[in-house]
């Protein structure tokens, strides 16, 4: 897959230079202050990123918000708001030093009071942690120090700590234990920009936190120095894709993300504009097994016979060099996890077999529920290839068409829908796959003691290798239960006026360490 990251290295060297008056004079690079302006997709549902796995409210969240830990470029768990961690030998146990003198927006200092009122709540909200911290518990040890102490050793704790969607935002602990259930009330986070403004369906706007405490190692993924180099940070609610695309032409916004694809060579023919491919996710149809014909397991083998993969990927990517035809759930970039178990069921293409399934499945002619939205322009597409599909072996089905926010909330109905084309950002390790955890209680309720069991094995194990060999085994379970079925992976387009630098994304746009130019 392709990739496009500005080098840190070239980024401090440019800063440096720009320190000199004269230098910045001439070349009118690296100017601190301004305003950007970034066209999004999608309005977020809250900005509490502890209650929702809403992708808009990681991109906005993560510049009010940080963690104790999150990815680096080698999509490891490294120290944000840490200054380190350390495992016990048993395992059982992550202690975290944290970071002295690290300010609340509201000028409170951040100590081990407001980790653990954090880190508790989260571990109650956010699905995975609740499956599998349900026995733990973090614990302060003195105003600078925090245990997580778990009732059975767990390998891979650090990359649940660190994950990028639904993430476990520190806040201050009185702004916690005032937070209702549906959210908190007041974003205030640590992170290098605050939040000034939200006005519903057009725009949220930041502002630069000025008493921001950076981490002081290198900018590294999602950890290391960073700054806010604009005052002001708006995210724009453009839904429309052709109204992304003008106004970075225009120049009425400075970054424009998800780019239609047919719009790339006109982006690529602006002198005044860059265009920046970069890995977005993978693509998946997702099943409701609780409710309806797809809780039958023949229906859903059916489904992945009847839908010709690459006739999905070409309509929601438009050409080859933007998405990969692949089976496996975590790719051959992340050669730690990479398997070839279900290779044989993601290339399967039989249509009269999947008639006869459907038939046995108990399909008698009703209309199945396509549920998708329009802000996500591929989803729609996969929804309409999927439909045109089953149209061919006689099976009707309709698209119910809603806006981002409202989809969020109506997929929790398992009255509502009977299959969703569904997108997901890269993924680090398989227990942030949501689809493949009966026991977490995500969209689509998955219900197979099998992939839990392996799920289970995987995270104990005693070492690398053996949990890359049970994960094998987990990817044969999934293509034949089928929680949901993966089309492919896919990149997509960002376009960036030329006079932005050092905007580079990674799990999402990075915004801080951004300077734009008067040009």
């Amino acid at each position: 897959m392709k990739k496009i990251l500005i080098s840190f290295v070239a980024v401090m060297m440019l800063v440096g230079c720009a320190s000199s008056s004269d230098d910045a004079g001439k070349s009118g690079k690296n100017e601190k202050g301004g305003t950007l302006n970034v066209a999004y997709m999608a309005q977020p549902p809250t900005l509490d990123p502890h209650v929702t796995v809403s992708v808009a409210t990681t991109d906005v969240g993560r510049n009010i918000f940080e963690t104790l830990l999150a990815f680096n470029e080698r999509n490891e768990a490294a120290p944000l708001l840490a200054e380190s961690f350390e495992s016990s030998e048993d395992l059982k146990s992550i202690t975290f030093t944290l970071r002295k003198g690290v300010k609340f927006h509201n000028g409170k200092e951040m100590t081990a009071d407001d980790v653990v009122a954090s880190m508790e709540r989260w571990k109650v909200l956010n699905g995975k942690a609740s499956t599998y911290f349900s026995k733990s518990e973090f614990v302060k040890e003195d105003d600078y120090t925090v245990t997580l102490k778990m009732d059975k050793p767990f390998t891979i704790a650090k990359y649940i700590l660190a994950t990028n969607i639904n993430f476990p935002a520190i806040m201050p602990k009185e702004v916690i234990e005032n937070a209702p259930k549906s959210g908190v009330k007041e974003y205030i986070g640590t992170g290098p920009f605050k939040l000034e403004e939200w006005k519903q369906d057009q725009y949220i706007k930041l502002v630069k936190n000025d008493d921001y405490q950076s981490p002081r190692k290198e900018p590294d993924g999602l950890v290391g120095k960073k700054e806010a180099m604009v005052d002001e940070l708006y995210f724009h609610m453009v839904p429309d894709a052709s109204t992304r695309t003008a106004g970075i032409q225009t120049g009425e916004y400075d970054i424009a993300l998800q780019i239609p694809y047919d719009n790339v060579p006109a982006i690529e023919g602006d002198p005044n504009v860059e265009a920046m491919t970069h890995p977005e996710g993978f693509s998946t149809v997702v099943f409701n097994k609780r409710n309806g014909l797809f809780s039958n397991e023949k229906a859903r083998q059916a489904l992945n016979l009847a839908v010709d993969k690459q006739e999905v990927m070409m309509a929601a990517f438009t050409d080859e060099k933007f998405y990969t035809l692949e089976h496996g759930l975590l790719t051959k970039e992340y050669v730690s996890w990479y398997r070839e178990q279900g290779k044989e069921q993601y290339e399967a293409h039989d249509p009269e077999t999947a008639k006869k399934l459907f038939k046995e499945a108990g399909y008698n002619g009703e209309k199945l529920k396509i549920l998708t939205t329009r802000d996500y322009e591929d989803q729609y597409q996969i929804a309409v290839v999927i439909q045109e599909n089953l149209k061919k072996i006689g099976v009707k089905s309709e698209l119910q068409v809603y806006d981002w926010a409202t989809l969020m909330e109506v997929r929790e109905d398992d009255t509502v829908y009977d299959l969703m084309p569904m997108g997901y950002n890269p993924v680090t390790d398989p227990t942030q796959i949501n689809f493949l955890d009966s026991r977490i209680h995500y969209t689509g309720w998955s219900n197979s003691p099998e992939m839990d069991q392996l799920l289970d094995e995987l995270m104990v194990a005693p070492s690398d290798e053996d949990a890359k060999e049970i994960f094998g085994k987990l990817q044969h379970e999934s293509w034949n239960y089928l929680p949901a079925i993966k089309f492919g992976d896919y990149d997509s387009v960002a376009a960036i006026r030329t006079n932005v630098e050092h905007f580079e994304m990674f799990h999402g746009p990075v915004l801080w360490n951004v300077t734009k130019s008067k040009k």
